[in-house]
C-alpha cells in the first residue's frame, strides 16, 4: 500500500496528522541546526571569558561581546557592559539574561507539545469515523455471510490506519521533545556554574576596589536547584567557610526558566 492509498483508507482525520507532521518535522529540523551550532562551543566561551575575567575585565568584556552570536557569549556579556555595577545588580543582570537566553533555547517546544497532544487524539478520531462508516454500511441481511465479514474487517483494518499514523507521529515528536530539554537543562546547568564563577570574581573585585574584605578565591560556589524558576529562585548568597566580613558572600547561581514536564 503506497502513500495515497494510506491517506484514502486513513479517511479524513489524515489530512489534520499530515500538517501536524509538517509543523513537527520543520521544527525539529531548525532544533537540530540551532543546537548544533552551539553546543561545542559554549564551554570553550565560557573559559576563555572567565581566564580574562581574572587579570583584565575589560578584555572579559571584549571577549564576550564578540561572542555574543552564542547564546553563553550573551548571557555573560549582559552584566559585563554594565558600567562599575554594585554586586546585586550585577547578579540581576545575569539571571535576566540566563532568563532571555533559556526561553530562546526553549522555542519550538510548544509546537512539539501540541503534536504530541494532538496527533494521537486525531488518530483516534479517524479510527472512529472510520470504524462508523464501516459498521454503518452493514446490513441486517447480510450478517453471518463470508462477504459481510471480509468488509467488515478489511474496514476495521483501514480504520486503524489514522490511529497508528497519529501515534507514530506522536512518538517521533516527544523523543525529539525530550531531547531538546535534555539540551536546555545541560544549558542551565552550564548557565548556572559559569554566572557563579563570574560573580564570585566580581565581587572580590569590587570589595577590592571599595576597600572591602574580599571573599577568598575558594570559597564555595552555591548552585540553585535546577527545577528552580524564576529569580526568587536563584541561590542564597551563603558566606564562605574563608569568606571575611558582611560582604564577603559567595554568589548565588543562575536560575534557569521553567522546563516544561510531561
Amino acid at each position: 500500500m503506497n502513500i495515497p492509498e494510506l491517506f484514502a483508507s486513513g479517511g479524513i482525520a489524515m489530512w489534520p496528522l499530515l500538517l501536524l507532521s509538517i509543523l513537527a518535522v520543520g521544527t525539529i529540523l531548525e532544533r537540530i541546526w540551532f543546537w548544533s551550532r552551539i553546543l561545542t562551543r559554549e564551554r570553550e566561551v565560557s573559559g576563555r571569558v572567565l581566564e580574562a575575567a581574572r587579570r583584565d575585565w575589560g578584555a572579559a568584556a571584549d571577549i564576550a561581546q564578540r561572542s555574543a552570536v552564542l547564546p553563553m557569549g550573551r548571557f555573560l556579556s549582559a552584566p559585563l557592559k554594565l558600567r562599575s555595577p554594585d554586586p546585586e545588580v550585577f547578579r540581576l543582570a545575569l539571571e535576566t539574561s540566563a532568563n532571555e537566553e533559556l526561553l530562546t533555547m526553549s522555542r519550538g517546544d510548544k509546537i512539539l507539545e501540541a503534536v504530541i497532544g494532538l496527533a494521537p487524539q486525531l488518530g483516534l478520531l479517524g479510527t472512529v469515523l472510520g470504524l462508523i462508516n464501516s459498521l454503518g454500511s452493514l446490513r441486517l441481511s447480510d450478517l453471518g455471510s463470508s462477504d459481510a465479514a471480509a468488509g467488515t474487517s478489511l474496514g476495521i483494518r483501514e480504520a486503524l490506519i489514522s490511529t497508528a499514523a497519529g501515534l507514530i507521529i506522536a512518538i517521533i515528536a516527544m523523543a525529539f521533545y525530550r531531547l531538546f530539554q535534555g539540551f536546555v537543562f545541560g544549558q542551565a546547568k552550564m548557565f548556572r556554574q559559569a554566572g557563579s564563577e563570574l560573580e564570585l570574581l566580581y565581587r572580590q573585585s569590587w570589595a577590592k576596589d571599595h576597600g572591602l574584605p574580599a571573599a577568598a578565591p575558594d570559597a564555595p560556589t552555591v548552585l540553585a536547584d535546577p527545577n528552580a524558576v524564576g529569580p526568587k529562585a536563584a541561590s542564597s548568597n551563603a558566606a564562605g567557610p574563608n569568606a571575611a566580613g558582611p560582604n564577603a558572600a559567595s554568589p548565588g547561581g543562575v536560575p534557569p526558566t521553567e522546563i516544561p514536564s510531561l
